[in-house]
């Protein structure tokens, strides 16, 4: 049963550092991408706009005065941390518990300064999401029994990231947006919780994908891509947008994006400097595509506070 446990709200110092925990990992869906989510027949229920994996989170402290616009899910698997919901009273959150901010709701959250949790953390939205009201706003444990298959659902989360971190195609779309409803449906039915079923594809699409990411630092036409696997440029375009929905170029800029934020975020990497490691000789071309993609320039986007 969901649970929640209070204390006065106190500042306390070092709550707060600056961005970068070793070993970090997130990913923020571009704006064109979350129109697209909104829109489609399939994920429009229910999507995910934001996803992370924060360890040892020492001086991780968020607070959004007026809310966020997507709900939010924090899963501590190790230490400790607490969040308020602009009453003045602070939840505490420690291992194996989760929490889920509704939309608009005021809030603050941290990690512990004593004992930082580790946590697996995720924004979602879409026109079914208020399905899972029963755990907005409260604290829910899951216990440590041999059934609890804690790892299962840390797999459900990775299927959602790596899907996303492999680009934006519609297929890799819809299967997150599916392992959503089930990694959802791992916290809020808990006792019914099943292990997943793992699936993997090998083929020339995926193959291309692949070629792609090891390639994020060339500038790689269309022949180049098509000759990876094999086929002819003609046949490789029409097969590659038929799948991904997205021409080869536009999803090749995608992942370059992606890792762009990614730099962003975890680095301190000068805009410039992103944008040479990228194949993009003139930096201003590069904030010109960032911009398309993600709806704000690179600056914008360092600045901006996401998790």
């Amino acid at each position: 049963m969901p649970c929640i446990t209070v204390e006065p709200y106190k500042k306390r110092a070092m709550e707060r550092k600056p961005e970068g925990f070793r070993n970090q990992r997130a990913i923020i869906l571009p704006q064109d991408i979350c129109r697209t989510l909104g829109e489609d027949a399939l994920t429009s229920p229910l999507y995910v706009t934001d996803i992370g994996y924060y360890p040892q989170a020492e001086g991780h402290y968020r607070t959004r005065p007026q809310g966020s616009s997507q709900h939010i899910l924090i899963y501590c698997r190790e230490g400790e941390g607490w969040y308020s919901l602009g009453d003045g009273l602070r939840n505490k959150v420690g291992r194996n518990q989760f929490f889920v901010i509704e939309s608009g709701t005021p809030h603050t959250y941290a990690a512990s300064s004593s004992d930082p949790w580790s946590i697996y953390w995720f924004h979602f939205t879409g026109t079914a999401a208020s399905l899972f009201a029963p755990l907005f706003n409260v604290t829910g444990t899951i216990d440590d029994a041999p059934t609890a298959r804690h790892n299962d659902r840390i797999q459900l989360f990775e299927e959602i990231y790596r899907n996303l971190e492999m680009g934006y195609g519609i297929e890799n779309l819809h299967y997150a947006t599916l392992c959503l409803w089930h990694l959802l449906g791992s916290f809020r039915y808990i006792p019914q919780f099943r292990a997943i079923r793992q699936a993997r594809t090998n083929d020339p699409v995926q193959a291309a994908v692949n070629f792609m990411k090891a390639n994020l630092h060339r500038k790689l036409t269309l022949e180049e891509m098509a000759g990876a696997v094999n086929y002819s440029t003609s046949h490789f375009g029409v097969l590659f947008t038929q799948k991904t929905n997205l021409t080869p170029i536009d999803y090749f800029n995608h992942l370059k994006v992606q890792r762009a934020c990614q730099l962003l975020d975890f680095s301190d990497l000068k805009i410039k400097e992103i944008a040479y490691r990228l194949g993009f000789d003139d930096p201003y071309y590069f904030s010109k595509v960032f911009a398309r993609y993600m709806g704000v320039s690179p600056m914008t986007y360092k600045n901006s506070q996401k998790g």
